[in-house]
């Protein structure tokens, strides 16, 4: 079973990941020093939205995690839209995050972009191995990794911020004011993933309470590493805040040297550690769906507590690799694929928000927090622009795929432990 330590490990690899590798620099080149209060409002929109997925998780302890909150509140269709949009994105994300490290690296041992692929490849890898061996083995593994990348970056903050400068706050909106937005939807990648637990809490010793103690060790610890890493960017780098790699700058500053072999090593935890909490939640998930009906029943085996998907965990290595072969081949950049799948996630939160307004109790601080959660994702939406359209291109195919089992199936009996679809649906063994 699952600790709190492990749980807490896996939601900050799932949240922090690689947003401190490139977003400071993205955000302060969009909004300069304002991008502080594009930050400063993720964070508190955060909570928000990490306290109501806790609530459900806690209440509905399943390893279909969002997928499942939908369906008690909308039915088997909004589910598979939602478990969809979460399972296919990860394939298409992973990619994205594995060469933000591949960057790093090869700015430390050169090689350009063969480096670059190489080590996103070999990251990839890694992270499949670790779940083959179950959420035991992957929470072990994030639990070490969490720790050795807090360490890193409390180290870069706090030996940087003796060295700030409030100088460089001005001009404070060089960009107007409208460009702090603009830096809000960049930032969504950075703050996707206070979801991804959810899929594991039926693997908690006791889900009710340690699921939200988890998430809360989490908020906490990404809330200051986000802010702090923020703030020391523009207040200590200044005009150098918008390099490429805005960590390494901050470790020369406050460490002094040559430390580009030290923020490629921070790179690479950050990037395993973002990888690996989504690849077990993802796994987890389409296992569930296969066990529902969303998806094929050959997905189903390892959606139990404490089983391995093994199945569904090739499924989602396989097509990142093929996303990666699409990015190597072509030289698509990376903002696509973070574009791409941050529309996904915000769809998921969207639908995730409203299922929790209809299953959490009336008058609960949790049911406030879905009010806000909801109106947060529908401004988000609205700030991931046309890129939502993969998303609804996606939910497309989950419609087109139930409504075929439903119409070509035939109706049985669910088993104990299964969802009634309309279609003859298998248990796991």
């Amino acid at each position: 079973m699952m600790t709190v330590p492990q749980g807490a490990a896996l939601s900050i690899g799932a949240v922090l990941g690689t947003g401190v590798i490139a977003l400071p620099a993205l955000a302060a080149q969009t909004a300069g020093p304002a991008s502080l209060l594009a930050w400063g409002a993720l964070v508190l929109l955060s909570v928000p939205l990490a306290a109501t997925f806790a609530a459900l998780g806690a209440r509905h302890p399943d390893s279909g995690g969002v997928a499942t909150y939908v369906r008690r509140a909308f039915g088997d269709r909004a589910a598979a839209v939602v478990g969809w949009s979460f399972f296919f994105a990860v394939p298409v994300g992973a990619p994205a995050a594995a060469l933000f490290g591949g960057a790093y690296v090869a700015a430390a041992l050169g090689g350009g972009t063969p480096t670059v692929i190489a080590t996103a490849v070999g990251l990839m890898v890694i992270v499949t191995a670790g779940n083959l061996g179950g959420v035991r083995v992957s929470g072990r593994l994030q639990l070490g990794l969490a720790a050795l990348l807090v360490a890193l970056l409390v180290t870069a903050t706090g030996t940087a911020l003796p060295h700030a400068d409030p100088a460089n706050l001005h001009p404070f909106a060089p960009h107007g004011w409208w460009a702090v937005g603009s830096a809000a939807a960049v930032l969504v990648w950075g703050f996707a993933g206070w979801e991804a637990v959810t899929s594991l809490a039926a693997d908690f010793r006791h889900p009710a309470r340690d699921l939200p103690r988890a998430t809360a060790i989490a908020l906490l610890v990404v809330g200051v590493l986000y802010l702090g890493i923020a703030a020391a960017s523009i207040l200590v780098l200044g005009p150098a805040a918008t390099s490429d790699a805005p960590l390494a700058e901050l470790l020369a500053r406050g460490t002094g040297g040559q430390v580009r072999v030290i923020a490629a090593g921070a790179a690479v935890l950050l990037t395993l550690g973002t990888m690996n909490a989504y690849y077990a939640g993802a796994a987890k998930l389409g296992a569930a769906l296969g066990r529902d009906g969303a998806l094929p029943a050959w997905f189903a085996r390892g959606s139990g507590a404490g089983e391995v998907p093994r199945r569904s965990l090739a499924v989602v290595a396989g097509l990142g690799g093929v996303s990666m072969l699409v990015v190597a081949l072509t030289g698509t950049g990376t903002r696509p694929l973070v574009l791409l799948t941050s529309g996904s996630f915000v769809l998921v939160y969207l639908m995730g928000s409203a299922a929790a307004l209809r299953l959490l109790p009336r008058g609960s601080l949790a049911r406030g927090c879905a009010w806000v959660s909801l109106v947060a994702s529908l401004v988000l939406l609205v700030l991931t622009g046309w890129y939502v359209a993969g998303t609804l291109f996606m939910a497309a195919g989950a419609l087109l795929y139930v409504g075929s089992k439903k119409f070509f199936g035939r109706v049985v009996d669910p088993e104990p432990g299964t969802i009634d679809v309309g279609v003859e649906v298998s248990t796991p063994r």
